[in-house]
């Protein structure tokens, strides 16, 4: 179960216990900023994209009011910005459409933050299921993602 990877990855950080598991679900950014009673931008939604190789994933974590430049995503990671299909996101992430985090990965996806999270004093990532979530500083996300780097692939409204 994806939400049992993501606590699990949690746990080697002490934090699997602050996941929050909410009853209604926060598949999208705007349901999950219901479900937590946050602004929608606050919302760290992880995207999925096709990696540089065949069959890896780059997960690039955003706010939830950011929109990926692609000319921004070409100069950073050297390949177009081409979301996973949906029949892939499982596979490469290990984690459903609806629950993709940056948690609890295996070796075929790469996670990249992205500088837009940084206005906040603290954001929502998603915790491997469209019902649950977590609330960490930008350096505490950093830390638990294994400090991945910050890159600037978004940009805002």
């Amino acid at each position: 179960m994806s939400l049992d990877l993501a606590r699990a990855h949690l746990a080697r950080f002490g934090r699997a216990d602050d996941v929050i598991v909410t009853e209604r679900s926060s598949a999208t950014v705007e349901l999950a900023a219901q479900a937590l009673g946050v602004e929608p931008a606050r919302i760290a939604k992880t995207l999925s994209f096709r990696g540089p190789e065949p069959g890896t994933a780059l997960l690039v974590v955003v706010a939830g009011d950011a929109r990926v430049d692609n000319a921004a995503f070409r100069a950073a990671f050297g390949v177009k910005a081409r979301m996973l299909g949906g029949d892939e996101v499982e596979e490469l992430t290990g984690h459903a459409p609806g629950g993709v985090c940056p948690f609890g990965n295996p070796p075929s996806a790469t996670v990249r933050l992205d500088t837009s999270l940084q206005r906040f004093a603290s954001v929502f990532p998603a915790c491997g299921d469209a019902a649950s979530a977590i609330e960490l500083t930008c350096d505490e996300l950093a830390h638990v993602t294994g400090d991945p780097g910050w890159v600037t692939v978004s940009r805002l409204p």
